[in-house]
């Protein structure tokens, strides 16, 4: 065993026992899920799908899925767009100018989210937008620009000037030397801004439980009105499902990214 992986181990297996003890409180929903009791109990006595039938059956479940994912989807376009114009204007800009703009975007992240969620709030009762979709998209697209302009941002470091002027000069108009040139070199990045974006959307729950209305309720604020109001398990049948939407959106992307990076080995193999 060489010095390198000497100081490697370590380091890895103290990461794989932090990676588990973070995952296995949120696996253990999984199990739960899966119960043929009423309550929630890690003894399980048999299995069952009567908590996804009744997830899938029950109109308030549905509506609050289909609430989250169309706002998800709105928030993630909306939000990749802006956050894309904004790193853009960011380089454009001196870095006396620049740096304070960018700390700037960053504060959804900096601010506790009750205390935005109250200062939203507060400002919603003022325009008439609390409690309807537009607002709460508002709401969500600022939160989710920081998540945007960071992997947009360190994207655009690896954007050589000298392929855009080049494009420039061959007589490429702006729109072309974007798509041609700047977009395939930016687009993992706005992807993952994307992502971000979404899972962000559809994981919030603090804003959004503020912004609620009868007819507008997210899944993540009815899976908290839900555990306040009962015990049954489908509370862990409705954590699950989002477990799982949101780590395939995370990890579709990587598996596509590796299956692409073997396919051009093998290639430049062949070659």
């Amino acid at each position: 065993m060489n010095e390198a992986t000497r100081v490697r181990l370590p380091i890895r297996l103290w990461a794989a026992v932090a990676a588990l003890l973070l995952i296995a409180p949120t696996l253990m929903v999984v199990p739960l899920s899966f119960t043929s009791k009423r309550s929630f109990s890690l003894q399980l006595e048999g299995w069952s799908l009567q908590w996804y039938e009744k997830f899938f059956t029950d109109p308030q479940w549905l509506g609050a899925l289909g609430t989250s994912l169309v706002i998800g989807v709105i928030v993630g376009v909306s939000a990749t767009l802006l956050g894309t114009l904004a790193a853009y204007g960011l380089k454009s800009l001196r870095a006396r100018v620049s740096g304070p703009l960018q700390v700037m975007m960053m504060l959804p992240i900096l601010i506790p989210g009750i205390v935005a969620a109250i200062a939203i709030f507060g400002m919603y009762l003022r325009w008439n937008l609390s409690g309807s979709s537009l607002g709460l998209i508002l709401a969500h697209i600022t939160l989710a620009l920081p998540f945007v302009l960071i992997p947009v941002s360190t994207a655009m470091r690896g954007l050589d000037d000298t392929l855009t002027r080049a494009a420039s000069v061959l007589g490429a108009r702006p729109m072309a030397r974007f798509l041609q040139v700047e977009l395939p070199i930016l687009l993992p990045g706005i992807a993952t801004g994307f992502i971000f974006a979404f899972v962000t959307s559809l994981d919030e729950v603090v804003v959004a439980y503020f912004l609620q209305s009868p007819t507008l309720r997210t899944l993540p604020v009815q899976m908290y009105s839900s555990v306040t109001r009962e015990t049954d398990p489908s509370i862990a049948a409705a954590s699950t499902l989002l477990l799982v939407l949101s780590t395939l959106i995370i990890l579709i992307p990587r598996l596509v990214q590796v299956v692409n990076e073997r396919r051009a080995a093998k290639q430049g193999d062949v070659e």
